[in-house]
């Protein structure tokens, strides 16, 4: 079936045009400085890890999206907001000294409250999978260090945060339908889309509009107010610093490499002439390295040159310090041997044990 004319099949889905709530735009090029913007938000003030999020400051980011968000004025007065959330037990406890109550202690009208659920269930957070078993660790961060020697890294790991569904009901009490109207105005309004976000510890954490019920008393005999009920679910997310992790990474590594090894033959410019395979590493054409094992009770090895070569030290294992005799002629640092010369080289051991030292020898003409 062929589609309608004016239908628009090639919809960009990536404008390029700056957005308002983003300096930087929104063209999946420039994205990732928005995605750092976020990050920084959630370390701000802190260490290099987020900060705890618990029950407790998700009820407060509940009350302050309230407070905020739902702002509701009605003949230039605004509406009360209890600067806490409450449960049914405390009701009356509270209504005893709300700072809006008249002085006789009676409770003066119109007035919003936020009352939690008590049951905290498994979450259905958009932002988390539940594809990770127990609580293994994330990594998170990597933190330069230095502890006056040398440079180093630390490594910051998290778990999974776990995510949770809290229910609250936001309740207007009011003694005029305008009043109601006018906070029924504000909450459709913001939750146009279904859902509204609240700001806790850096992160953005999305709250739904479920249902509305009235629960208004009206009596004849008595006073006679109109009660409104909002029920919202906040799709949060439990993250704890004590379950953090902060190790130190590798700061130093060796790295040992195995190459093939061959005979040399004799040249014009006096290159070995016997070279043994257990004896040379051979990665360059003039360069050789020579390992030299030393027993637990050996401190000296002689080696005969029949080549000219500049010798320096490259490592060594179990060696504290290393001499050189040219000759029965004492030298320090890069040793220059001759055709012919015996080189006596010397170990001080820093334990008890074999040693090795690798010398590289450079041979020229």
């Amino acid at each position: 079936m062929a589609l309608p004319k004016k239908i628009k099949t090639d919809i960009n889905i990536s404008p390029r045009q700056p957005q308002p709530h983003y300096d930087y735009g929104y063209d999946g090029v420039t994205t990732p400085n928005r995605r750092k913007e976020l990050s920084d938000l959630i370390t701000e003030d802190g260490t290099y890890l987020p900060k705890s999020i618990l029950h407790a400051d998700m009820d407060r980011g509940m009350l302050d999206f309230v407070i905020k968000d739902l702002d509701t004025t009605t003949t230039g007065k605004k509406i009360p907001v209890i600067d806490r959330i409450l449960t049914l037990q405390r009701w009356g406890e509270f209504s005893q000294t709300w700072s809006f109550s008249t002085p006789d202690k009676n409770v003066s009208l119109p007035f919003i409250v936020v009352v939690r659920q008590p049951s905290v269930v498994y979450g259905t957070n958009p932002s988390l999978q539940y594809t990770i078993p127990d609580r293994k660790q994330f990594h998170f961060a990597k933190v330069p260090t230095w502890d006056g020697n040398r440079k180093g890294v630390d490594i910051y790991s998290i778990p999974q945060p776990i995510p949770v569904d809290i229910t609250y009901d936001v309740k207007i009490v009011c003694n005029r339908m305008r009043e109601l109207n006018q906070f029924n105005k504000v909450v459709m309004q913001k939750f146009s889309s279904k859902q509204a976000y609240t700001f806790v510890k850096g992160h953005y954490i999305p709250i739904v509009s479920e249902s509305i019920s009235d629960e208004s008393v009206i009596d004849t005999e008595e006073r006679r107010y109109y009660q409104q009920n909002y029920t919202f679910q906040l799709q949060g997310f439990l993250i704890d610093e004590d379950e953090f992790e902060v190790k130190p990474a590798i700061s130093r590594s060796l790295l040992f490499f195995d190459t093939n090894t061959s005979h040399k033959k004799i040249g014009p410019n006096g290159s070995p002439s016997d070279v043994r395979q257990n004896e040379f590493n051979i990665y360059n054409k003039n360069k050789f390295r020579r390992k030299l094992d030393y027993l637990a009770s050996e401190t000296t090895q002689t080696i005969s040159y029949a080549y000219k070569a500049l010798v320096t030290l490259v490592r060594s294992d179990n060696v504290s310090s290393v001499s050189y005799k040219i000759n029965g002629t004492t030298t320090q640092g890069k040793v220059q041997v001759d055709i012919g010369d015996v080189l006596l080289v010397t170990i001080v051991k820093s334990g008890s044990g074999t040693s090795q030292i690798v010398l590289e020898e450079l041979i020229y003409a």
